[in-house]
């Protein structure tokens, strides 16, 4: 199950169907896997708090992953929430020069495989976890968001 809060009305007002997108993305990262994923989309003042709380990191990024805990007697487990900041998103966007929509569609990947146990500690979990992103997204039309629009 996949169900998207649009705390934050710009996102709506930003991308037509933002829900659809949202839920697209998240189900092409978690393609059979069960369990339960919610994901918010806020403001920079909700993140940031959120990431000092948890993180100990006291500014605003653009995606937050937090798996769930077990919880005995759940079938299926839940699989966490992922959070996102809607003006660094918006920044990060026009910096990479990149829509929105597509920023947005690999924000929400990542987060997800962060809840499935991918991660980008070191290089070489970073080039999979990068992989595993770039296969997702071609699959649903996103070019590949670590070329820069001058790598050509």
């Amino acid at each position: 199950m996949i169900e998207v809060e649009v705390e934050v009305k710009d996102w709506s007002d930003a991308i037509d169907d933002v829900e659809a997108v949202v839920e697209r993305a998240a189900a092409a990262t978690l393609g059979t896997q069960t369990g339960g994923v919610v994901i918010l989309l806020t403001d920079d003042h909700t993140v940031r708090d959120l990431n000092h709380r948890f993180r100990g990191k006291d500014r605003p990024t653009n995606v937050l992953s937090f798996p769930a805990a077990e919880m005995p007697g759940a079938d299926p487990q839940p699989l966490g929430d992922i959070v996102l900041a809607y003006g660094v998103c918006v920044r990060e966007a026009g910096e990479q020069s990149k829509t929105l929509r597509n920023h947005l569609t690999h924000l929400v990947v990542h987060g997800g495989l962060h809840l499935l146990g991918r991660n980008h500690e070191d290089d070489a979990e970073a080039e999979t976890m990068e992989a595993e992103e770039r296969s997702i997204l071609a699959s649903l039309g996103v070019s590949d968001p670590y070329t820069l629009p001058h790598d050509g």
